[in-house]
Formats: structure tokens, C-alpha cells, sequence
């Protein structure tokens, strides 16, 4: 069986769990918190981070990236990186936006002050409000952004679905599921997370519930 270590709020993670899930792939996801490396993780990544997909070749494969093109050249029959050289070359550079851009600007100061400083014994570190209302302040550019791509296009990055959407949906869902994002300033970006939302391969991860931190109300329901 193939094995993807994951944490259900790690954006990275659900990226590869959302492939996955699109191109029709059995996979038992192992549990694993970011904070807490399981011993077997380091046997196959020296930073004993996630996610890993152990594929039932016995490859495994670590980091988003690599996943990614890994399913894409393995799994060909469904192609999440479709079209010409120029789509998806756009695909690409959307993905990489969200990645590296959003991460740094948005993602990674909520997480760090919502989950990493709660929940992790090892980051001994006092609570900075600011930090979650400076990112929540970028975090209205990168959805004027989204609008300004979905206003145009189809999907994000053009006539088809694509890692793009993926990218974008994983992190943007995990703000969801904090409830940090006030939705009706966003109609045009809502619009097409709503649609992400009605896609059969994201329901798994409309399905987390971590107990510890529950969801928003209205995380799971498509028709928010």
C-alpha cells in the first residue's frame, strides 16, 4: 500500500494528499506532526520533515515538489500539469507563487503563531498578535490576486484544473479551516475556492477535524 506521512494542517502535505486524490490513487495516510519527527521518516529524509510518500514501488519520495513530479511522470493517465509549454510553465509559476510568496508572507506567521507555538514543546516562544495581523494585511493582496486570475480564466491558470488550483486550494484551506478569512470581502476568489470545494479529490481534507483545533462553521460545506 502507498503511505503518505502527512499533518492535516500542513499545507505541503495536503497539496500531495489533493494529487493524490485527483488521479485516483489508493493511499494510507500516517499521521505525523511537524514538530515530532517519527524516527522512521529520518531513515528516508535527513530533516525528517513531511510530507514523504512511500509509493508501492518502494521509492520514496520527500518534499512537495518532487512528489508532485513524481505522480505527474508516473501516474501520466490524469495530468494535473496539462496543456502547451506556456500552461504549463504557468501552472508551475502559480504553484511556486503560493510555495515560496504566500508562504512566507501569509501561511507561515499564522501557522507558526496558531498551531507551531501552541502545540510544540520544542518552540518556546511568547504569542506575537502582530504577526497574524501583518499577514492577515498581505493575505488581501494575494486574494485580489487570486480574484484577478479567476476573473480571467477558467481556473487559476488557465482552460483546465491544474497544480495552480491545488496549490493554491491546500493553503488557502488551511487559513480556512483557522477561520482566519473574512469570505464575503473575497466574492470572486470565493467563487472559485467554491468550486475547488465541489471536487470529489478535496473532500478528504474537508473531512480533518483535528480535535485539538476544530474547524471554522463553514470549512466543510461547499456552498458557503
Amino acid at each position: 500500500m502507498r503511505r503518505l506521512f502527512h499533518y492535516p494542517l500542513c499545507a505541503f502535505s495536503r497539496i500531495v494528499r489533493f494529487i493524490i486524490s485527483e488521479k485516483h490513487l489508493d493511499c494510507e495516510l500516517i499521521y505525523q506532526v511537524p514538530w515530532e519527527p517519527f524516527e522512521e521518516l529520518f531513515e528516508y529524509n535527513l530533516l525528517g520533515s513531511i510530507p514523504l510518500l512511500a509509493d508501492i514501488s518502494g521509492i520514496f519520495i520527500h518534499g512537495n515538489s518532487a512528489i508532485r513530479e513524481y505522480l505527474e511522470e508516473t501516474y501520466p493517465e490524469i495530468s494535473l500539469i496539462n496543456g502547451d509549454f506556456q500552461q504549463r510553465a504557468e501552472a508551475r509559476r502559480i504553484a511556486d507563487w503560493f510555495a515560496f510568496t504566500f508562504y512566507w508572507d501569509v501561511y507561515l506567521p499564522i501557522v507558526d503563531e496558531k498551531i507551531f507555538k501552541r502545540f510544540s514543546k520544542a518552540v518556546n516562544k511568547s504569542p506575537e498578535p502582530g504577526k497574524v495581523r501583518s499577514a492577515g494585511t498581505k493575505l488581501s493582496t494575494h486574494m485580489e490576486y487570486i480574484a484577478w486570475l479567476a476573473d480571467r480564466r477558467n481556473w487559476l491558470a488557465g482552460k483546465e484544473f491544474s497544480i495552480a488550483d491545488i496549490y493554491a486550494a491546500s493553503f488557502i484551506s488551511v487559513l480556512d479551516y483557522l477561520g482566519i478569512i473574512t469570505w464575503n470581502k473575497y466574492e470572486i476568489a470565493k467563487g472559485w475556492y467554491a468550486k475547488v470545494k465541489s471536487r470529489p479529490g478535496f473532500r478528504g481534507i474537508l473531512g480533518d477535524n483535528l480535535p485539538q483545533v476544530p474547524p471554522s462553521a463553514e470549512y466543510s460545506n461547499p456552498d458557503f
